[in-house]
């Protein structure tokens, strides 16, 4: 997953209103795909015949179909074959189109944020609530300088355009009551559990911890009470849950879905999210589980897809996934990885999605981003502030917190004229954006790219 946070957070005072809180994690998470498959497991796309005889064949099981169309299988090898000697089987067996391994995603860790916890909390003005589409909300999650060089306010309080359209988020999942999110979430669906319903972050937590982060965190909170938790996001905190929480109690990746829905929501408050679970709060996650859920959000009338997580390698399978969203009217978004480096990487590589690197609010490129062909536009990913499970709120940092600020966009354009196709969206963002060096067409400006179809 392509993904680096931070997280200076703010949590919910006694009374229930937000209160400021100055808990700040400095780590990047970059999920990426290692080189093995996932429990032996075989991803097949029938050419002929059907999979039942394929699988009788080489002496596979047949585990799920992994899109509505049946036309795409996870399959266990059960032969006794080494998974190599299976690949070749297959690959030889005529009546298989594509046959590729199930492969599995883990998270490992990136750059090292060049900032001081400090000077991140000297930004932040001074702490007030405001109202926010119905909900209460802090000032600085409105205004911070990431949508104030993108000019989000001048969209949604001169121009009235506030989103559209349902936003597919494929990620660890959301807080389904964060009082922010909450009206604007639709039922989704846990492809690591796989049910459906809320696709909650919360259930890969033990009850225990669960409970301290949805605690009302305590009116002492201020930013000389700061809670460091080593994870990928870091709680709001206030002392007396600071020393109950501690960096063993929270997986790696917890909370990165939603802060990434939080990001979407503040571009496009009346959009409607869709949370699609496929990865685990540890950050693992299999590629099967992101194809389902790249079909369940073209067959749920998603208008946008938001992926940020990356693997190294090309994969048919996800090709052809992307492409059956864009040939349904989706428009998909990834995050291109914190690498620093020019590299390519996948989805934001494929030439149907619209890659997205970080810039600084400076408008350079953000030292973490990686660069290079994919990437389409940059955005700003560097403290960002946004939602964080049990009503509280962090700042993040990395390209997961970039492309969603591109999803966000592609839903306000849906709210001027929807059923635009990918490559009008992507040219309207591309066309209007800021020149940085290393980013594509640039920083995006919301403003004009909103405007050109206003």
């Amino acid at each position: 997953m392509s993904d680096g946070v931070g997280a200076s957070k703010i949590g919910k005072g006694a009374n229930g209103r937000s209160a400021i809180a100055g808990a700040v994690i400095v780590l990047f998470v970059l999920f990426v795909a290692i080189a093995c498959q996932a429990d032996d497991t075989f991803i097949i796309r029938p050419a002929s015949g059907n999979i039942s005889d394929i699988a009788n064949r080489h002496n596979l099981t047949v585990i799920r179909a992994l899109d509505s169309r049946n036309q795409v299988f996870l399959v266990d090898n059960t032969s006794g074959e080494t998974a190599d000697q299976m690949e070749m089987e297959l690959d030889a067996d005529s009546t298989v189109a594509t046959c590729e391994f199930n492969t599995a995603v883990a998270v490992t860790e990136g750059a090292t944020l060049n900032q001081s916890t400090g000077a991140i909390l000297d930004g932040l003005p001074p702490l007030a609530a405001v109202s926010f589409f119905g909900s209460t909300v802090p000032n600085y999650y409105l205004v911070q300088p990431a949508t104030s060089i993108m000019h989000l306010s001048t969209v949604q309080s001169k121009m009235h355009i506030t989103g559209a359209g349902i936003v597919a988020i494929i990620d660890t999942g959301v807080d389904p009551n964060h009082p922010t999110l909450a009206s604007s979430l639709l039922p989704g669906y846990d492809f690591v559990h796989d049910w459906s319903g809320t696709a909650s972050e919360f259930v890969d937590l033990p009850s225990a911890t669960s409970a301290v982060l949805n605690q009302s965190t305590g009116a002492i909170l201020d930013s000389t009470h700061i809670a460091i938790v080593n994870q990928s996001t870091a709680a709001i905190l206030d002392q007396s849950t600071g020393a109950i929480l501690d960096s063993t109690q929270l997986p790696a990746a917890f909370g990165h879905g939603t802060m990434v829905a939080g990001i979407v929501h503040l571009v496009a408050p009346t959009a409607q999210i869709m949370p699609l679970k496929a990865f685990s709060a540890n950050g693992t996650g299999q590629l099967a589980d992101i194809l389902r859920a790249i079909y369940y959000a073209a067959d749920h009338n998603a208008a946008v897809i938001n992926m940020s997580f990356s693997l190294p390698d090309a994969s048919p399978e996800l090709v052809s996934a992307i492409n059956y969203a864009v040939r349904k009217g989706v428009v998909p978004v990834a995050s291109v990885g914190n690498t620093g480096q020019m590299t390519v990487s996948y989805p934001a590589a494929i030439s149907n999605v619209i890659g997205v690197g970080s810039t600084s609010n400076l408008d350079v490129r953000s030292t973490f981003s990686s660069y290079g062909s994919m990437v389409n536009v940059g955005a700003p990913g560097e403290g960002i502030l946004t939602t964080y499970p049990g009503g509280h709120y962090a700042a993040a940092w990395g390209t997961s917190f970039s492309a969603p600020f591109v999803a966000g966009t592609a839903a306000l354009v849906e709210d001027v004229e929807s059923g635009l196709k990918v490559s009008d969206v992507s040219s309207a963002i591309g066309h209007h954006a800021k020149s940085v060096s290393q980013m594509g067409k640039g920083r995006i400006d919301i403003y004009e790219a909103v405007d050109e179809f206003f």
